[in-house]
C-alpha cells in the first residue's frame, strides 16, 4: 500500500515513529516536539489508544499533551472494527491537526483499524499535512509492511520475522521498536532479507525519527536509530533456507544514528549532526 496521494498545493505531514518508552515526565522532548509540529496552543490532537487494553491509556496521553501546551486533545475509544466505521470518529479525525497512536499490540491495532474509514482518514490527513506520531506498536503500523512479530536474541533466519499489512504512511522502510533494549537486530535483518528494496529501521526506546515531507528524518531522543540497507546486497540465502535455518546476507549497509543525525530515505544516505548537505525542513 503506497502512501495516500498528495493533492496539488498540499504537503505531506510529518511521520514520527517512536521506539516506545518515551520520557513523559522529566524530559518529554519527543512529545513536546510533536505538540509543536501539531500547532502548539492551537493544536487539535486526536489520540488512538486502540493498541492498548489499558483503560486509562487515552486519558494518560490527553493529560500529557495538555500539560505540554496543546490547545485541544481528545482520545477516540476505538475497540472494534464497527467503531472504526462510526462517522463521528472519522469526522473527529478529519478535524485533527495532529494524530497520535499509542503502544500496545500492533496486531490488535492492524486487525481493528485496517481498511476502515478511520484508517483511510488517517492516511488522507497525513497527505493533507497533518503529522502522525506513534509509539511502540503505533510506530510499527506506520509502514506498508508492518513488523508483527519475530524472535529476539538471534541472527536472521527463515521464519525469524512475521510481517503484516500496516497503514502504509511510508513504503520506504519497515519499522521495529524497543530495538536495542530487546535485541531485535536479527528479526530486522530477516525482514530485509526477504525484500532488499526495504530499508530496515530499528528505533530505540525514548527515541524518534521525525520524517519530514521530503522523506528526510532527524533523530530525536536518548537512543539511536539503526538503518539496515539491503539495496546493494549481492547475496541472500533467504529463498533457499529451510525452516529456522540461518540466512546468509552479503553487501548490507548499516548506519547507527544518534540524536541530531539525519537520514534521507530517498537517497539512502546518512548525515551527521549539523551537516549542511541534506534537505531537512526546519521545524
Amino acid at each position: 500500500m503506497c502512501p495516500a496521494a498528495v493533492n496539488q498545493g498540499d504537503q505531506r505531514g510529518y511521520i514520527i515513529p517512536i521506539g516506545g518508552g518515551e520520557d513523559k515526565d522529566l524530559h518529554p522532548t519527543i512529545l513536546r516536539r510533536f505538540v509543536e509540529i501539531a500547532g502548539g496552543k492551537n493544536a487539535n490532537i486526536v489520540v488512538f489508544p486502540t493498541a492498548s487494553r489499558l483503560e486509562d491509556t487515552g486519558l494518560l496521553y490527553e493529560q500529557i499533551f495538555e500539560k505540554l501546551g496543546a490547545g485541544q486533545v481528545s482520545s477516540i475509544p476505538i475497540s472494534s472494527r464497527s467503531d472504526c466505521n462510526n462517522p463521528e470518529f472519522a469526522e473527529r479525525c478529519s478535524q485533527a491537526s495532529g494524530i497520535f497512536i499509542t503502544g500496545g499490540n500492533q496486531l490488535r491495532l492492524s486487525s481493528i483499524l485496517g481498511g476502515t474509514a478511520v484508517a483511510q482518514m488517517i492516511r488522507a490527513q497525513n497527505a493533507r499535512g497533518v503529522p502522525v506520531a506513534g509509539t511502540s506498536a503505533g510506530a510499527s503500523i506506520m509502514s506498508e509492511h508492518m513488523m508483527a512479530g519475530g524472535e529476539a536474541d538471534q541472527g536472521p533466519s527463515e521464519g525469524g520475522v512475521v510481517l503484516a499489512p500496516g497503514l502504509g504512511l511510508t513504503n520506504a522502510a519497515v519499522i521495529d521498536q524497543h530495538f536495542s533494549q530487546r535485541n531485535r537486530l536479527g528479526r530486522l535483518l530477516s525482514a530485509v532479507s526477504l525484500n532488499p528494496f526495504l530499508l530496515g529501521m530499528g528505533i530505540d526506546e525514548d527515541t524518534a525519527a521525525f520524517i519530514d515531507p521530503h522523506g528526510v528524518f532527524e533523530v530525536v531522543g536518548t537512543g539511536t536509530v539503526t538503518i539496515v540497507d539491503g539495496g546493494a546486497m549481492s547475496y541472500s540465502s533467504a529463498h533457499s533456507a529451510r525452516a529456522n535455518q540461518n540466512i546468509g546476507m552479503i553487501g548490507l549497509a548499516l548506519d547507527i544514528l544518534d540524536e541530531g543525525c539525519h537520514y534521507d530515505l530517498n537517497m539512502r544516505e546518512a548525515f551527521p549532526p549539523n551537516e549542511e548537505d541534506h534537505r531537512v525542513c526546519s521545524l
